[in-house]
């Protein structure tokens, strides 16, 4: 009884730290720099991804963003 007493109290105490450390990074976390607001039509559309990333179905992209 004594080693699953200090099994449960170690799983507590990790548990306890990876949630602190969680909330500590949530907390503690920067915003992204966002572009300037004089930033060029040409410059997003290159940022911009050229295919389907994540299709709206999950098996295939919509016909307006095939690449051929």
């Amino acid at each position: 009884m004594k080693f699953e007493t200090l099994m449960l109290h170690s799983l507590f105490v990790a548990c306890f730290a990876l949630c602190m450390l969680v909330m500590g990074a949530m907390l503690r976390a920067q915003p992204a720099a966002h572009p300037s607001a004089g930033a060029s039509m040409a410059a997003m559309l290159l940022d911009a991804p050229d295919s389907c990333v994540l299709p709206h179905d999950g098996v295939l992209c919509p016909q307006s963003m095939q690449v051929l």
